[in-house]
């Protein structure tokens, strides 16, 4: 089992609200950290709005790829429906090139719908841009000349794109939600999948992960890797724990769920979700490992990434979670699923 962490960068709101310019050089340090305790990946994700601070993923990871030595070092994810998929395997490349064979690409959709403005794209078109795009991104990772053509942009010609990365195969998952179309189209193309877990039951994720693995079958494909993606924190206490998440964690949630539509998170809702069978992985070391083997028991995933960083968490919080991700989680973890499989 793989154990890493993902953040949004983000800034918090008031009188909580960090400088971009602060919040930076912390995930640079928490980077660091996760390297040296062990955890297997970082992943970054792109946002277009005042709540975050990397619009660039790929520039702030390679700022610590410089710095570290085994982490891998991911997009969480690439919103490719408004990128261009060129400039996007290009900027990896060179992130994988600075890591020496570390870096991945987390390519989504994405939750929201900024950037599509932002780089003169329709949102009347926010499937078909994805789908047309994570093909030519498929297909400029192959060390081939690539002939390709479609509606978003113009096509090309017998193009390799150089410089190659230091991978033979530069690692693309798919990240998705719940939408089973989703999960189908990543077993359809062959992909590794990533599917966020934001609330619900654990119960009601694990046909997701059937659905997957026989779109792989069906498509003739070869078995592929899973993550599941969550919000999760971890602290001496359970108590501590949920205490030091949940202000952070419900201001990021309220404000997004105020613009949809969605009632308000309380402490007695939030508390559900760290609950036995809630989504959240949130408690002691002791806790969050036995939630993770029991999610490997039910999804049969190979890496677990937790979002320790939202809202107004403070950069000491996030480091002492870390440390004990490293120590104190993952030995746990190894071992209960070693036991489990003898």
């Amino acid at each position: 089992m793989e154990i890493g962490i993902f953040t949004f960068a983000d800034v918090g709101f008031g009188e909580d609200k960090v400088a971009a310019a602060q919040r930076i050089p912390e995930i640079i340090e928490e980077i660091v950290l996760a390297d040296q305790v062990g955890l297997s990946v970082f992943g970054l994700g792109e946002h277009h709005r005042k709540e975050f601070s990397v619009p660039a993923p790929a520039v702030i990871l390679a700022a610590a790829a410089a710095r570290t030595h085994k982490i891998r070092l991911s997009s969480a994810v690439t919103v490719l429906s408004s990128d261009d998929p060129v400039r996007v395997f290009e900027q990896f490349t060179a992130l994988d090139l600075v890591s020496q064979g570390r870096a991945e690409i987390m390519a989504g959709r994405g939750a929201f719908l900024e950037s599509f403005q932002l780089f003169g794209h329709s949102i009347n078109d926010y499937t078909a841009l994805f789908e047309e795009k994570l093909e030519l991104l498929l297909a400029l990772r192959k060390d081939e000349p690539v002939t390709w053509s479609g509606r978003f942009r113009s096509p090309l010609h017998n193009v390799i794109v150089h410089p190659r990365p230091v991978q033979k195969l530069l690692p693309i998952w798919r990240a998705v939600g719940g939408n089973p179309e989703s999960v189908v189209q990543a077993g359809r193309d062959g992909l590794p999948m990533a599917l966020a877990m934001l609330g619900g039951k654990l119960s009601q994720f694990a046909p997701l992960f059937d659905l997957y693995r026989h779109s792989l079958t069906q498509h003739g494909h070869q078995p592929q890797p899973t993550a599941i993606s969550v919000h999760g924190f971890v602290a001496p206490t359970t108590r501590e724990a949920a205490d030091k998440y949940f202000p952070g964690d419900s201001a990021i949630m309220n404000s997004i769920g105020a613009e949809r539509g969605i009632p308000p998170m309380t402490r007695a809702s939030f508390d559900q979700k760290i609950l036995s069978d809630g989504a959240y992985l949130v408690g002691s070391p002791e806790e969050v490992a036995n939630k993770i083997v029991r999610m490997h028991q039910l999804f049969g995933h190979q890496r677990t990434l937790i979002q320790l960083a939202v809202g107004s968490m403070s950069h000491r919080d996030i480091m002492q979670a870390i440390e004990l991700l490293g120590s104190r989680v993952l030995p746990l973890v190894r071992q209960k699923i070693s036991l489990a499989s003898v």
